[in-house]
């Protein structure tokens, strides 16, 4: 017979812990080779005990000290596999948990085969995220990747700004229309429509709201204002 697999379950609320320490010794690949029910807890227990894999509870003490819980392990053991079984799935903390080195997130309550298939997955070196945090995860690194590619643009460009041009950029960042800065500069419209498409031609855009919002998403506002 094969090795079971040996699991640590961190979790604070006793009750929980316990019948998923029982649910897991009831499967006969499997076995809770020891539990706690907090961040301090679980760190010692993960330093002195051999496992294959943490189901780690993302709030116990506070609303982050699994993710701590996990940093923490896995700078003693970088090899370490863990699971997030948590209540919480918003975006914004699924990207912490994830970026804390978790090979897998279940959101708790799911049906129990999931939560095998789950462990037995990532076990096996094959982890399984739900189809809506692989989209997430694929998505904010897409985002990220356009935004790294857009600040290295939007950087080289604004050095080759005249500063009439900078004076514009700052205009439409306090969103005046072409009409109201004309007057704020007692220019004709006709000169601000060409300084305007002189812009435009810099950052590669066809209109100056993509330019506004170009700023705003790299968050160099402070650079015009």
């Amino acid at each position: 017979m094969e090795r079971k697999i040996r699991i640590l379950v961190a979790e604070d609320f006793d009750l929980l812990r316990e019948d998923l320490c029982e649910f897991l010794d009831s499967q006969e690949d499997m076995e809770a080779a020891g539990s706690a029910g907090g961040k301090e807890e679980i760190v010692k227990l993960a330093r002195k005990m051999e496992f294959d894999l943490i189901l780690m509870d993302i709030e116990m003490e506070y609303l982050t000290s699994g993710i701590e819980a996990a940093e923490q392990i896995r700078n003693e053991k970088p090899e370490a596999q863990i699971i997030f079984l948590t209540a919480h799935d918003t975006n914004q903390m699924i990207y912490t948990a994830m970026g804390a080195g978790a090979v897998d997130y279940i959101v708790k309550g799911c049906p129990d085969e999931e939560l095998l298939f789950h462990i037995r997955s990532a076990f096996s070196g094959k982890p399984v995220m739900e189809a809506k945090i692989q989209k997430m995860l694929m998505s904010e690194y897409s985002r990220l990747r356009r935004s790294e590619q857009s600040l290295l643009f939007f950087i080289t460009n604004v050095g080759q700004l005249t500063p009439v041009e900078r004076e514009l950029v700052r205009l439409l960042l306090q969103n005046y229309k072409v009409g109201q800065i004309a007057e704020l500069r007692v220019v004709e419209l006709v000169t601000v429509k060409t300084q305007i498409k002189s812009l435009l031609r810099k950052f590669n855009c066809t209109r100056t709201k993509e330019i506004v919002n170009l700023i705003h998403e790299l968050k160099l506002e402070h650079l015009f204002l």
